[in-house]
């Protein structure tokens, strides 16, 4: 039921199959995000038609509306949300850690204050995987402490040692739950690895996490949340060589596209990101030669080219610039549905183009390339901007 096969490397970069109860994942893979059991303003069948294999699920949002044990009874999440393919839950931990203000953490969970109606709340590794079994997807994360980018030495030891110790209880509750629930749904549990930017401590974490036993996957945490980018990408040289091979290695949270190509070359197969939807609901796009663009800019009012020349999206292929900010001006729902689906296709497609690269040996000439020709379009609108 779950495994995962890497069919060709080139460098450290990987081509695998990741297998699910709801289908292959073919790796690299971006996951676009359905917060609320949608991904904001587009339907399945866009989703699905863009590319997507995969969408993740939050279990924070959906523990409080409209509730896992409704989700449950309406036969899980697959069939909640009409979506056919693989889900992933994240846990709720960076939620629930960046309500910093009105939660507290102890050893025994958080309790936190719903952003709803104020009502409080427990989230412990016991009750998150009680909630993700209930919503019913493929895989599912252990409950993590997330401390902010760039947090202080024994701020980050706190973290990642609280981690440690969730994650045992979430791996014996998970284990209890599948053998009190045999017909429940198929599912694997990820773990986290935290550390923060602390090279020693990532190290440790990750051995401590593999001596617990067999895994399908492990994921890579607390990074890309305001630490420099360069640190993140240093990170992952540095647990590269400590990750099994093995197993399907998952950055949570990173999604913008030159993180996607960096990643993807030190090793990092599964992505997921808000990004695509928040950005295109605000008129920011990514084209191909010219980096990330704001459609609402003067200099498309009359532009009849596509978004992106080089994009096959629905988007791309049907509508002009002028057009897109033209919605935008009008303040029509449909403008941001169309760059939401072009900025989602974009992230989708890359993951697709690096596979292909990775497959034919040419994964560092065609990365490098890509990389040089986004920021250098990015750089020469910055450089207008300032003119």
């Amino acid at each position: 039921m779950f495994g995962f096969d890497i069919e060709t490397t080139d460098g450290a970069a990987r081509a695998g199959t990741l297998h699910l109860p709801h289908g292959p994942v073919r790796t690299p893979v971006f996951m676009p995000v359905g917060t609320m059991a949608t991904v904001r303003t587009l339907g399945p069948d866009e989703v699905e038609g863009v590319g997507a294999q995969i969408i993740l699920n939050n279990t924070y949002h959906l523990y409080l509306r409209p509730g896992h044990e409704i989700v449950r009874e309406l036969g899980g999440l697959h069939r909640f949300q009409s979506w056919t393919r693989p889900i992933l839950t994240d846990s709720g931990g960076f939620q629930v850690f960046s309500l910093s203000d009105s939660s507290t953490i102890s050893d025994e969970g958080v309790l936190f204050t719903s952003h709803i109606d104020g009502s409080k709340h427990l989230f412990t590794p016991e009750r998150v995987m009680e909630i993700e079994r209930a919503l019913g997807a493929d895989v599912i994360m252990a409950f993590d402490h997330c401390p902010p980018g760039q947090a202080d030495r024994p701020l980050a030891e706190e973290a990642s040692g609280r981690t440690l110790n969730w994650l045992a209880r979430c791996r014996a509750t998970f284990a209890e739950l599948q053998r009190t629930d045999p017909d429940g749904p198929q599912q694997t549990l990820f773990p986290i690895v935290q550390g923060g930017i602390y090279p020693d401590l990532r190290v440790s974490t990750t051995h401590r996490i593999l001596e617990m036993g067999d895994w399908d996957g492990i994921a890579i945490g607390g990074l890309s949340v305001g630490e420099p980018k360069p640190l993140t990408y240093d990170m992952l040289d540095t647990l590269r060589p400590h990750l099994p091979d093995r197993l399907p290695r998952y950055l949570m949270g990173v999604g913008y596209p030159d993180d996607l190509i960096e990643a993807i070359g030190r090793g990092v197969d599964m992505f997921d990101c808000v990004a695509p939807t928040r950005n295109g609901r605000n008129g920011a796009v990514w084209v191909t030669e010219e980096g990330q663009v704001n459609i609402k800019g003067a200099r498309f009012k009359t532009d009849p080219g596509p978004l992106d020349p080089r994009c096959g999206c629905y988007t791309c292929q049907n509508f002009s610039r002028a057009y897109l900010r033209h919605l935008f001006a009008a303040g029509e729902s449909l403008g941001l549905r169309l760059l939401s689906l072009h900025n989602v296709y974009f992230l989708v497609n890359l993951a697709a183009q690096a596979r292909v690269a990775i497959q034919e040996g040419r994964f560092a000439s065609w990365g490098a390339g890509w990389l040089d020709q986004f920021r250098a379009g990015r750089a020469a609108r910055a450089g207008a901007a300032q003119a």
